[in-house]
């Protein structure tokens, strides 16, 4: 069986500035694009900077299924040594589609937010830029108030729990397990906080051009929005009068009935 759960808020954030005027997005929000992007930026062939996305999966749709956990309704997660039972999955989808994959592997790494952030009103194409909301300085940034920023500016993370998925030469939609952090999130170990979305180590910051990411967000028109995918196996297994046993059918498509005679089943 599968149990979708769809985000309370995403953005995504940059580190970058604009090469025409100057104008830097460290501290712009872009929390109500309908794209998350997840890519490196390069001005006059070299390694310019990179942005990076946020996903939280809490409110109302996680409670709901913490408590389908909780009474049963779906079975336990799986465990960390291994043992068999329902897994979740984090869904990205790519919103432009890559006619011409990388030609270089990359991995994207999916690690938990440590500390509570501030989704946003902004889009990449504001002018003046919206700052309001999340940024790769600030978690929070309250219109009329004062911001809050991360203690390592591009989001702060905890270091367990962490997941990654390599790509070469194949889609590069997300389908990657994170089966660990969630059930370090509805054990309560840690605060649901949501997870960042980026390059793995070095390549964040190399020379080398990997695929430039664009996924849907929870603000697009389409039904591509990120979720979390619960998945386990609901089959009875054959026992009793559920033996999973077929009637016997002959070479010509005859059913054999009674004793030795070939009738047609109707």
């Amino acid at each position: 069986m599968h149990h979708f759960i769809f985000p309370n808020q995403d953005a995504w954030i940059s580190s970058g500035s604009s090469t025409i005027d100057g104008t830097s997005f460290k501290d712009q929000n872009f929390g109500a694009d309908q794209i998350l992007e997840v890519k490196k930026e390069f001005y006059n062939s070299s390694f310019n900077y990179p942005t990076r996305a946020l996903i939280q999966f809490a409110g109302t749709e996680f409670t709901e299924l913490s408590k389908s956990f909780a009474d049963g309704t779906i079975p336990q997660p799986t465990t960390a040594a291994g043992v068999s039972g329902t897994k979740v999955y984090l869904r990205l989808y790519e919103a432009e589609g890559n006619s011409e994959f990388s030609e270089t592997q990359y991995t994207l790494a999916i690690q938990p937010i440590s500390q509570s952030w501030q989704e946003g009103t902004g889009k990449f194409g504001d002018r003046p830029k919206n700052t309001t909301g999340c940024s790769w300085k600030n978690r929070s940034n309250i219109l009329g108030g004062s911001a809050t920023t991360w203690n390592t500016s591009g989001g702060d993370v905890l270091s367990v729990s962490s997941s990654t998925q390599a790509f070469t030469k194949v889609s590069p939609d997300v389908n990657v397990e994170v089966t660990d952090m969630f059930r370090m999130w509805l054990h309560g170990q840690y605060s649901n906080e949501g997870v960042l979305v980026r390059f793995s180590s070095t390549q964040e910051t190399d020379e080398l051009r990997h695929a430039q990411l664009k996924f849907f967000s929870r603000n697009t028109h389409t039904i591509y929005s990120p979720r979390l995918e619960v998945r386990w196996d609901d089959h009875l297994p054959c026992t009793g009068s559920n033996t999973g046993s077929l009637t016997q059918i002959t070479s010509s498509g005859f059913n054999l009935v009674g004793s030795g005679n070939a009738e047609l089943e109707v």
